[in-house]
């Protein structure tokens, strides 16, 4: 199978969200998507960008992307963050993932960062064996945290 890996344009971004519900679907999280193209539009491509995207093209059909975005570690320094690697499930094992996460470690290696993260859902066995087969530690002595919309909000009215 012949494919490319390259930077996503704004015309992929309708693309990328379907691969982002495809995968919200696949951790069960069916409806747990709220962001539209144009937020991706407006994320990788507007000032300040939050975001920058590659996309994995057979045939013209994007079938995999992978999304980071720089964060500065207290320990560490400049790292990057891989949000999302996602293949569309037609697609897994023909190498796309590989590919895909290659260019994320040529990108931050460009970048001189000290550390690439992400975090894999604990039931993705196939993930966590891809993961640590190419050399990746996965640190599952460490817990996901988070505060979303409404704990936001609850944690500021009780402030």
């Amino acid at each position: 199978m012949s494919f490319q890996i390259r930077k996503a344009t704004q015309k992929d971004m309708p693309r990328v969200l379907e691969l982002i519900n495809e995968l919200a679907i696949f951790e069960k999280e069916p409806d747990a998507v709220e962001i539209t193209v144009d937020d991706l539009i407006t994320g990788a491509f507007q000032d300040p960008k939050q975001f920058d995207c590659f996309v994995a093209e057979c045939e013209s059909n994007v079938e995999g992307i992978a999304l980071v975005y720089h964060r500065f570690s207290t320990w560490k320094g400049n790292i990057l963050h891989l949000e999302d690697l996602i293949v569309s499930q037609n697609k897994r094992g023909s190498g796309l993932g590989t590919a895909l996460l290659d260019a994320v470690v040529t990108y931050g290696d460009s970048l001189k960062v000290k550390r690439i993260s992400w975090e894999v859902i604990d039931w993705n066995e196939p993930a966590i064996a891809f993961y640590e087969k190419k050399g990746a530690h996965v640190m599952r002595d460490w817990d996901v945290v988070q505060l979303d919309e409404k704990g936001i909000k609850n944690y500021l009215a009780n402030i």
